[in-house]
């Protein structure tokens, strides 16, 4: 582990009622130094929002072919390649070649993000969707951020209601194809 790192610990109870998916999470997230805790955020976000049997963190920056978070099937392939930030196009086209589904979670506004993939090559672009959410909603969570976390998750018909360590807070989730 890189000097600087810090480790954060996440109990988790999801309830996505919009894809039937209910679990309690012990996940354990290194935040780098050059990593905001606005991105660490969104990755835990992306992780529970695409919670699924077989995914998994990736190593980190020094996983330089690997997504922030991806899914693997009981063979060892990968079945989902999901990215956090504003990845380039090369990763995207990548990803969407190596898998079945591919999916951006995003922090910054995606105004800003979404013209970046105009006009470049992304294998299935249509089928690649960027979330996005409220502005403020991901500053909010990560001020609430501590060492151990109490996060409680909840989807349902788009909205997104998130409990991080007793602080409320609720955002639409905002899906913008890439196709």
């Amino acid at each position: 582990m890189a000097i600087g790192v810090v480790m954060h610990t996440f109990d988790v109870q999801v309830a996505d009622v919009d894809r039937g998916v209910y679990e309690e999470l012990s996940l354990r997230l290194a935040r780098h130094p050059s990593e905001t805790t606005a991105f660490m955020v969104t990755r835990l976000l992306a992780y529970c929002l695409e919670y699924t049997e077989g995914i998994a963190f990736s190593e980190g920056i020094s996983a330089t072919n690997e997504p922030a978070v991806f899914v693997r099937d009981a063979t060892g392939a990968q079945t989902a390649w999901i990215e956090v930030g504003s990845p380039d196009a090369e990763r995207l086209h990548y990803g969407s070649k190596l898998t079945g589904h591919v999916a951006v979670y995003t922090h910054r506004d995606p105004a800003r993000v979404l013209p970046q993939y105009a006009g470049k090559r992304i294998h299935d672009a249509e089928k690649v969707v960027l979330t996005s959410f409220d502005p403020g909603f991901v500053d909010a969570a990560a001020a609430a951020v501590e060492r151990r976390n109490s996060v409680t998750l909840s989807v349902t018909e788009g909205q997104l209601y998130l409990d991080i360590n007793g602080v409320s807070l609720s955002s639409a989730l905002h899906r913008h194809p890439l196709g």
